[in-house]
């Protein structure tokens, strides 16, 4: 059977939004993990990035020591 665009559409739509989703969880986690609890907005921002500012994000908190560092690159971006 042959999907239709409309179907093919809205499957890769489900699809980004969940890995994003995931990405985001992640991120969070980790960062709660080695900076403490995070605060609401920082999470909100965190999650409103696109898929490509969450892998530069995943990349850039290996080097974050402290939530100062967190909000500088989410002002950066």
């Amino acid at each position: 059977m042959k999907e239709s665009v409309i179907y093919k559409d809205i499957f890769q739509t489900g699809f980004e939004r969940g890995l994003k989703q995931g990405i985001a969880k992640i991120i969070i986690l980790f960062l709660t993990h080695c900076l403490g609890n995070i605060p609401e907005e920082i999470e909100a921002k965190i999650r409103s990035l696109s898929i490509s500012k969450l892998d530069e994000l995943a990349d850039a908190q290996l080097d974050f020591t402290s939530l100062d560092d967190v909000m500088n690159w989410l002002s950066e971006y």
